[in-house]
């Protein structure tokens, strides 16, 4: 599916991209024995021979910085919940937006094999058991990243990258020594170094911690 655009007024009644993405997979549609949609039929108590409510609900959901849009997300048939899927849409939020389109997204689920792949702990433990490739996969380098995210990188701690990393003042290379500054984390060349560099998103990077061999004082 490609992507989908709109105005303010068609989020209405919804004013953020969670909470618009939110209502559109918690639905209901009844539907006869062809497959046709009878949504006249949606506030009947009961349903004529071999027609089904069929539907999604929402358990859970979290638009991350307002550009991806992850959610746990179950199908229902007359009432009965089947098994938790993984949501992943792509978005765009430009509430300044010229041309009025505040705006965007784009759908897909996880056997789709989204690239985005930073989808929050609670939603994963809430999806149900598959046996899909791409849906492992994907699931697999969730639960990688969520790790990489929690290392904790202490003051003097030299890592390596899997491959040299390139900054702008020419400088190329992959070993370097964590400098904490605060909240903020550093990279300097040597142990003695000032800290010179800062990466993106250095905690789910790929990197291993360099073993140090440390010299104790001989006692007499």
């Amino acid at each position: 599916m490609g992507w989908l655009s709109m105005p303010l007024s068609s989020m209405y009644p919804h004013s953020t991209p969670k909470a618009y993405l939110d209502a559109q997979f918690t639905y209901e549609h009844v539907y006869s024995p062809t497959g046709e949609r009878v949504d006249t039929l949606k506030t009947a108590p009961t349903l004529p021979d071999g027609h089904q409510r069929r539907g999604l609900r929402v358990l859970a959901s979290s638009c991350l910085h307002n550009k991806v849009y992850y959610a746990a997300v179950v199908p229902i048939t007359d009432g009965i919940a089947g098994t938790a899927f993984a949501v992943v849409c792509l978005v765009r939020w430009t509430p300044r937006a010229k041309d009025g389109y505040v705006f965007a997204f784009k759908d897909m689920d996880e056997t789709a094999r989204p690239y985005e792949d930073d989808c929050p702990e609670r939603i994963l433990t809430l999806l149900g058991e598959t046996d899909d490739p791409a849906a492992l996969n994907w699931r697999r380098r969730c639960i990688r990243n969520l790790a990489r995210a929690t290392r904790k990188l202490e003051d003097g701690m030299r890592i390596r990258f899997a491959s040299p990393i390139r900054f702008v003042d020419g400088h190329e290379g992959t070993d370097f020594v964590i400098r904490k500054q605060g909240r903020r984390t550093a990279l300097a060349l040597t142990d003695s170094g000032p800290a010179r560099y800062r990466v993106s998103n250095l905690a789910k990077m790929t990197f291993s911690i360099v073993p140090q061999t440390k010299v104790h004082a001989t006692q007499f």
